[in-house]
């Protein structure tokens, strides 16, 4: 059952962290965040040792993502119109190749095989070879596509369209369309369990979620929501899955193998994007607020709020660096990036994060990946 919504879940005047920008003392991550600047078309290239921006790289277009590979020496920008390749270790641009009808999304599926580049107008999920980037399939989707997601286990892939339809596809094999599942109300979130056997859809109108199996689309579980779902996050161990969105300022946790709303913990003003972090003895949840201008981060483990961190104006995008070290938060409105050292925050009430420092990256950014050296 949901859990009870408490007020000792509000962000106090003594959880507020400082917002002051002086550096503490931390290692740092050997690699660099290639940031997309979607009003400077370009995308920056920001040392993670340095903390400072290296070098802009021009592209053509208003770069909306950002996918690194994890081993192979390729950053891909997507504009519109384009794929852009960079060469992480030279930051310099390498080639870029046209796409059929207008970009939405891009994602590289879990095993680093393949590039895959959602786009409206011919409706497709296409798939690119990661080396070379010549198009090696793709999957005609009913209608425009608004976001997707793959299975980490099985060959799947999952489609959220404009009609509010899920669509689920095989990602090897021959090209074939999408299967629409039946659901009873508009689909705006779409992820798979971290096995691959089922996938979770959320509603925002509905104000429900979904548990389905996957591919027949047997529902295992309609579940109702104290808000209007609009962003999704996992712990990374994918035990629990993470929903914000209008309606009430807080996280909603699911529990996706037992089917079931665990907690709705308030969290912020307006909570928004989410990335999440778990090492040993650490566990948080970061979470945007991009009406307040602060991050609030909540323990994984109790589900509680911890503390808060004034970042800059407008966050609206998180990611953690692969050592689990910082989270890294893109500032639309300002035009920076504020980095977070994780082990500098405590579960001690009354006490947060500091801000770690504070990078400018260049106009609207809103979207990173980080690619180690």
């Amino acid at each position: 059952m949901e859990g009870l919504l408490t007020r000792r879940h509000f962000v106090t005047g003594g959880l507020v962290a400082l917002a002051g920008c002086r550096p503490e003392r931390g290692n740092g991550f050997e690699g660099h965040a290639f940031v997309a600047n979607e009003e400077g078309s370009a995308v920056a290239a920001v040392n993670l040792t340095a903390f400072a921006v290296t070098r802009h790289i021009r592209v053509d277009g208003r770069p909306t993502r950002v996918v690194a590979h994890p081993e192979k020496n390729a950053v891909w920008a997507m504009t519109e119109s384009h794929i852009h390749e960079i060469d992480p270790a030279k930051l310099e641009f390498r080639r870029k190749i046209a796409l059929h009808g207008a970009a939405v999304d891009m994602r590289l599926d879990p095993k680093g095989e393949s590039l895959w580049v959602l786009t409206r107008g011919q409706n497709r999920a296409t798939q690119f070879q990661v080396d070379g980037l010549s198009e090696t399939g793709a999957v005609a989707l009913p209608a425009e596509p608004v976001a997707f997601d793959f299975a980490r286990r099985e060959a799947l892939g999952a489609a959220v369209l404009s009609d509010g339809a899920a669509v689920v596809f095989r990602t090897k094999g021959p090209a074939a369309s999408a299967t629409r599942l039946a659901l009873p109300y508009a689909v705006t979130l779409a992820a798979f369990r971290s096995d691959g056997k089922q996938l979770m859809v959320a509603g925002g109108a509905a104000r429900q979620a979904s548990f389905l199996t996957v591919p027949d689309g047997r529902t295992v579980a309609h579940l109702p929501l104290a808000i209007e779902p609009r962003a999704l996050s996992a712990k990374p161990d994918g035990g629990e899955m993470y929903l914000t969105g209008a309606g009430l300022d807080a996280v909603v946790v699911l529990y996706p193998y037992l089917a079931e709303v665990g907690e709705t913990v308030l969290a912020g003003k307006g909570p928004a994007a989410m990335a999440a972090v778990s090492i040993p003895e650490l566990a948080y949840l970061f979470v945007a607020n991009p009406e307040s201008g602060n991050v609030t981060i909540l323990d994984i483990t109790t589900h509680k709020l911890v503390g808060a961190v004034s970042v800059g104006k407008e966050p609206a995008f998180l990611t953690i660096t692969p050592d689990n070290q910082y989270a890294l938060v893109l500032n639309r409105a300002s035009g920076d990036m504020g980095v977070i050292r994780v082990k500098s925050v405590t579960r001690n009430r009354g006490k947060s994060a500091p801000l770690f420092t504070m990078i400018p990256v260049g106009s609207r950014p809103v979207a990173a990946a980080v690619r180690g050296v």
